[in-house]
């Protein structure tokens, strides 16, 4: 209930997304009716899929991964930018991430493609200006690692897991999720470049 109370957006969101997923494993025809597809989205057909694709997950690792990110950065980040300013943010992630997808597989008819990881990369690079020192733990790891360091490494892991993926999962979406939540507080965070800069600055001593 302290979650609901402090980021009801991100609460809703996070457990939403774990019960679809998990619903998905075990009832397989929702994938077919929520993953997306970018051939029918070009044709204007199943748009919603631009919403509905990242509310399922290819399998456990997969989702278990996009959920430690949320809930590592997504709670703490509503509090700081606004509940209806952390939900728009994470929908226009969601969609202007898979975009780029929809015109780079318009003419594959057999690409499908699923995951919230454009949006919780917008999240993640959204918490990052505001608080790029944050230490996260990492699992088997026995130090924390400074949040804009963690969100390197996410970068270098999508890029890597985009060139030698095999299955439906949009590894591509990461990098304009990121790019989305980065402008998103830009706009409407007046000032957070110069806090991101002080920060580091501070933290190096200069």
């Amino acid at each position: 209930m302290e979650y609901l109370s402090i980021a009801p957006v991100a609460s809703v969101i996070f457990v939403f997304t774990i019960v679809t997923s998990l619903y998905a494993f075990y009832d397989q025809s929702l994938y077919g009716k929520f993953m997306l597809h970018p051939y029918s989205v070009s044709k204007g057909q199943n748009v919603y899929t631009l919403i509905t694709s990242g509310l399922i997950h290819a399998d456990w690792m997969h989702l278990f991964f996009n959920m430690f990110t949320f809930y590592a950065f997504g709670f703490a980040l509503e509090q700081m930018i606004g509940s209806w300013q952390f939900g728009l943010m994470y929908f226009l992630a969601l969609i202007l991430s898979d975009l780029p997808t929809v015109f780079r597989h318009k003419d594959d008819f057999h690409y499908n493609s699923l995951g919230a990881s454009g949006a919780i990369s917008g999240v993640l690079f959204s918490f990052i200006l505001f608080n790029p020192m944050a230490e996260i733990g990492i699992l088997f790891i026995p130090f924390g690692i400074p949040a804009v360091i963690f969100g390197g490494l996410y970068l270098i892991y999508c890029v890597y897991a985009s060139k030698n993926s095999r299955d439906n999962i949009n590894h591509d979406a990461h990098f304009f999720g990121a790019l989305t939540g980065l402008i998103f507080t830009i706009i409407f965070v007046p000032g957070i470049l110069q806090n991101f800069f002080s920060i580091i600055a501070a933290k190096l001593g200069m």
